[in-house]
């Protein structure tokens, strides 16, 4: 349902009170997203080319890099600041869905890297393709579900008027911002699944690391314990610093971040950390 406030779209404000911020900002997007594309479309042909790769490890880094893909083209700042209502609203919905999709993308990989080290010897047959066509289903699945959830509420709000929206892209906290009324109510619904989601994820990866790092001290050989610090640790860096800056940024009752912190933050988990995906 459109408000009665709606004028015709909105006008993204970014950083425009601060050009020579804007212009440096801007070159690091324009950087950071050309390596996205490049490492993340390496990623997604690579195995098609040499059957070596094509194992569950690739199956999910491929669908990593067709999500950070889209992810990144999605939300990528453009010259015109104005967006129309539809436009907006898609950019808001593939936002929240495809970032849930990401975090939970991220725990089954977590997953993924704990029966290689951890049952190195059952691996492929536990990650068969129908679990892991599966599980990449449920991500989605629970991703789409979450975006209904929310998007629709947030597009909703009544806003009397306000069309600038203080951020680079339609992003779902700045949207409740420029609300006309009270957004109790939301910002506890994106609070509570945001704690669920997240946090529940964040500690399924934290066992499987637990148990992956007990496995990798038990290994004799230098080298292959080597070779399994080199598997996990490049994908928990990654780890840090998505769910690091998406929980500082949604999981804070009543203490969430500034609008200048929100759009830095943003920056991170949604063009930083896509380009540095195809490292893991």
């Amino acid at each position: 349902m459109i408000n009665k406030s709606y004028f015709g779209g909105f006008i993204l404000l970014g950083f425009s009170g601060q050009p020579q911020l804007e212009m440096i900002i801007s070159g690091v997007v324009f950087f950071f997203y050309t390596i996205a594309l490049m490492g993340n479309t390496a990623i997604i042909f690579l195995p098609l080319l040499d059957e070596r790769l094509q194992t569950p490890m690739y199956f999910f880094l491929r669908n990593l890099a067709i999500l950070d893909l889209s992810y990144t083209t999605n939300i990528v700042p453009c010259k015109d600041k104005k967006i129309t209502f539809g436009g907006c609203a898609f950019q808001l919905f593939t936002d929240v869905a495809l970032c849930t999709v990401e975090c939970m993308l991220l725990a089954v990989m977590s997953y993924d890297r704990f029966n290689a080290v951890y049952k190195p010897l059952h691996y492929m047959t536990i990650m068969n393709p129908q679990l892991c066509q599966g599980l990449v289903a449920i991500t989605w699945g629970i991703g789409i579900t979450n975006c209904m959830i929310l998007s629709p509420y947030a597009m909703s709000l009544p806003r009397c008027g306000n069309h600038h929206l203080d951020h680079y892209f339609c992003e779902i906290s700045a949207m409740v911002k420029i609300a006309c009324v009270g957004t109790i109510a939301m910002e506890e619904t994106l609070f509570a699944l945001s704690f669920f989601v997240f946090l529940a994820l964040l500690l399924l990866i934290l066992v499987s690391y637990g148990f992956i790092a007990i496995a990798v001290l038990k290994i004799k050989s230098g080298t292959g314990r080597q070779k399994a610090f080199g598997t996990c640790s490049s994908h928990l860096f990654v780890v840090s610093i998505f769910y690091g800056t998406v929980i500082y940024m949604y999981i804070q009752p009543g203490n969430s971040p500034s609008q200048y912190e929100g759009k830095l933050l943003s920056i991170f988990y949604s063009i930083v950390t896509p380009s540095l995906n195809p490292l893991i």
